[in-house]
């Protein structure tokens, strides 16, 4: 085989490797672990998908964990400060509506759980899902996708929203989803992992503070079949 020949066959391998990846981590896995998993078992396969994720980054060639730091110093906290607000508005509206009596109810029963979740959830749960669902899908599968960015952002938010299947909410999975057109946008329109991680934090801090954590709550799932 030509040498032209051989390198577009490993090329197209390689692709064919790369689109599997993909659909089994970001479209069978969490569908097998919403349908075939007892609750107890969701978060312990969810971390060891998210610990395979971060392998798969870390052997993706050209990646070096450096450039997760590009952008620290340009965090853009108006934007930051007005999502927060946004998210508060919003939340509260949903929680309102949907479970009054869970409002405010870790702030105000139990203060030290929330400062708890408060310190916790951004390295325990935004930082490596934000590797996963922004770095990996975008360095990692990049060549997958469509060149409209828009479209792209779309499809990640999609998943992300689809990796929140198991709490079978569909309050969950718009909440999600509006969330990861945020955090998507801030990293690949704006090049600013950093400030996806704080988005992304915020965001969740504010809803287990306003009380919507109750659609989070693995205990509470409810499949419909």
């Amino acid at each position: 085989m030509a040498p032209q020949a051989a390198d577009l066959a490993a090329n197209g391998a390689r692709h064919w490797t790369r689109a599997v990846e993909f659909a089994a981590l970001y479209l069978g896995a969490p569908v097998a672990v919403a349908v075939l998993l007892p609750p107890s078992a969701m978060f312990p396969a969810l971390f060891a998908v998210t610990a395979l994720g971060l392998v798969l980054l870390h052997v993706t060639p050209g990646f070096s964990w450096r450039e997760l730091r590009a952008g620290a110093g340009r965090i853009g906290w108006r934007l930051v400060a007005v999502f927060t607000l946004a998210t508060v508005a919003v939340g509260t509206a949903v929680v309102l509506a949907t479970a009054p009596a869970a409002f405010l109810w870790l702030v105000l029963q139990d203060p030290a759980l929330m400062l708890m979740i408060a310190a916790l959830y951004p390295v325990l749960s935004a930082l490596p899902q934000e590797i996963v669902f922004r770095p990996l899908f975008f360095r990692r599968y990049g060549a997958l996708l469509t060149g409209d960015v828009r479209a792209q952002i779309v499809l990640n938010a999609a998943v992300f929203s689809l990796a929140h299947l198991m709490y079978w909410s569909w309050i969950v999975a718009a909440m999600t989803f509006a969330g990861g057109l945020a955090f998507a946008w801030s990293y690949r329109v704006r090049g600013n992992f950093p400030e996806a991680v704080v988005l992304h934090s915020l965001a969740g801090i504010v809803v287990f503070a306003l009380g919507l954590g109750v659609f989070f709550y693995s205990g509470n799932v409810a499949r419909p079949f």
